[in-house]
C-alpha cells in the first residue's frame, strides 16, 4: 500500500502531506473540523488574525482533551475498584 500526496487547507493556506490510504479521511475531517473551529472563534470573539484564532484553538483542544484525560482516569480507577472487589467476591465464593 503506498502512501498518497494530498493537501489540506486550513485557515487559507494549503499543508501538503504524505499519508496513507487510511489516515486520508481522519486527516480531510480534521481539516474541516478545524475550518470550521476558526469560522466559529472568528464570529464569537471577533478575531480576524489567523495565527490568533489558530492558537486559541489548540490551546482549547488541549484543555479539552486535559479533560478527557482527567474523567478517563477516573472511570478508569473506579472500574478498577469495582472489578477488585468483584475479583475478591467471586475468589471467597469458589474457595468456600
Amino acid at each position: 500500500m503506498s502512501d498518497l500526496s494530498i493537501k489540506i487547507r486550513i485557515a487559507d493556506r494549503d499543508y501538503p502531506m504524505r499519508v496513507s490510504p487510511p489516515e486520508e479521511e481522519r486527516l480531510r475531517l480534521a481539516g474541516r473540523q478545524l475550518n470550521e473551529r476558526i469560522k466559529e472563534f472568528r464570529e464569537q470573539y471577533g478575531i480576524q488574525d489567523k495565527q490568533d484564532l489558530l492558537a486559541m484553538i489548540a490551546l482549547s483542544t488541549m484543555a479539552d482533551g486535559l479533560k478527557v484525560s482527567k474523567e478517563k482516569d477516573g472511570t478508569d480507577a473506579a472500574l478498577t475498584e469495582r472489578l477488585t472487589r468483584l475479583d475478591a467476591l467471586l475468589s471467597s465464593l469458589v474457595l468456600s
